[in-house]
């Protein structure tokens, strides 16, 4: 958890420098930099923002760097400092470090704002990387994977997009890439089918609060990119000639996706003969109709809703799940706080979803960051938290609220 965050340039942020609680409120209006405080906290979460992925387009103007540091109450530090060019230097304890993946480890960060409402009608990287978020946190095994798998599918597509015919060695080199892609493939896939399969029941629960009355028609799938009962590098090989058409891959884990499923109530009566010959005729006499997307079922409300019970259904999977290290089975970790970053819910989620999103939240050992434009949150989150804090933010300066 968060003890206490120091901003320096971020946008109109100048000089920030505050103390935090397990929930956190900050007010103000739009513009005044209270997003950017969000912002702050996953830059030196996931080493790149949620707005803008260019560090100059949120540096503040006329300097040369942004820099982000925070003490946690196991009173280890962390810090990162990005230049206009992307330079970026990360700090641990003091000692420089050089992969964003060790922060992003020790400061687990779950957001929940106005621009992920649309997760559902966008293509399938949000979706992806909300299942990747669970399994990196869960499964140590599965970055080192993926960064392979990230680098020989550079190395591949750069290849694909030189030319549309291969020299023999070229084909050598490619059908090497290939098999090691088909490795890590397979490991990537089972690690994100497992964890998956874990979060199923979770995801359920979370629709039984948000939207009971669709609890029992909607459903979550896991589509792996590719068939994953033929190795990657077979399938690779004889798409090869269309890949060097388009200049890119494909299949694989890149294309991986979550689907949300709506099965309809709708029922198509059938007759006696038909019956006969269905075992679940014979039980129910009806034949249920499966529908298609969610998305193009829910109206944008719900869908919000749906999205809402997407996320908030990984927290109490990720502290409910023993960390382990995987070299050894029996060495128990003590889990890192996850930090849930809120951004003006009051103006997304009705008085009803935002109640039970927070009497979650409150339940669950987690901190809590949440902005809104008025302060009429305020008297629910004295309801379920005992000594929260409020902030106030105008014109870049951070005002605490006691």
């Amino acid at each position: 958890m968060i003890e206490r965050l120091q901003i320096s340039y971020l946008r109109n942020l100048t000089q920030v420098n505050l103390s935090s609680a397990a929930c956190n409120v900050i007010i103000g209006a739009n513009g005044s930099g209270k997003t950017s405080l969000l912002e702050a906290i996953f830059l030196l979460s996931r080493g790149k923002s949620f707005r803008h992925h260019q560090p100059k387009r949120y540096i503040q103007h006329h300097q040369n760097t942004v820099t982000v540091h925070a003490k946690l109450n196991d009173a280890s530090t962390l810090a990162i400092q990005k230049q206009a060019d992307a330079t970026t230097v990360l700090r641990l304890n003091q000692t420089t470090v050089y992969n964003q993946s060790i922060l992003t480890e020790q400061l687990p960060t779950l957001l929940i704002d106005p621009s992920t409402m649309d997760m559902l009608e966008q293509g399938s990287a949000s979706r992806r990387q909300l299942l990747d978020w669970l399994v990196f946190h869960m499964k140590q095994g599965f970055h080192p994977q993926w960064v392979a798998y990230q680098r020989l599918l550079k190395q591949r597509n750069s290849l694909l997009k030189k030319t549309r015919h291969l020299t023999q060695v070229q084909l050598a080199e490619l059908k090497s890439w290939d098999k090691g892609l088909s490795n890590h493939a397979a490991l990537i896939h089972h690690y994100r089918e497992r964890i998956f399969a874990e979060w199923q029941p979770y995801f359920a629960q979370s629709v039984a609060q948000l939207l009971p009355s669709y609890a029992e028609q909607l459903s979550l799938s896991y589509n792996a990119g590719y068939d994953t009962s033929i190795a990657l590098d077979v399938q690779l090989n004889e798409r090869l000639d269309q890949d060097l058409q388009l200049g890119y891959t494909r299949i694989g884990n890149h294309r991986a996706d979550i689907h949300v499923h709506w099965r309809s109530d709708d029922s198509v009566e059938m007759s006696d003969k038909q019956s006969e010959t269905t075992l679940e005729a014979e039980i129910h006499n009806k034949r249920p109709v499966l529908k298609e997307q969610a998305a193009n079922v829910l109206s944008r409300g719900e869908k919000k809703l749906l999205i809402t019970a997407l996320r908030l259904s990984q927290l109490p999977l990720l502290l409910n799940t023993p960390k382990t290290d995987e070299a050894s089975s029996n060495n128990l970790q003590p889990r890192n706080t996850p930090v849930v970053l809120l951004d003006d819910i009051t103006a997304e989620l009705d008085d009803r979803a935002i109640t039970i999103l927070l009497s979650t939240l409150s339940q669950l050992p987690c901190q809590v960051f949440m902005t809104s434009l008025t302060d009429d949150i305020v008297p629910l989150v004295l309801e379920l938290w005992s000594e929260p804090n409020m902030f106030h933010v105008k014109q870049g300066q951070v005002f605490f609220d006691p």
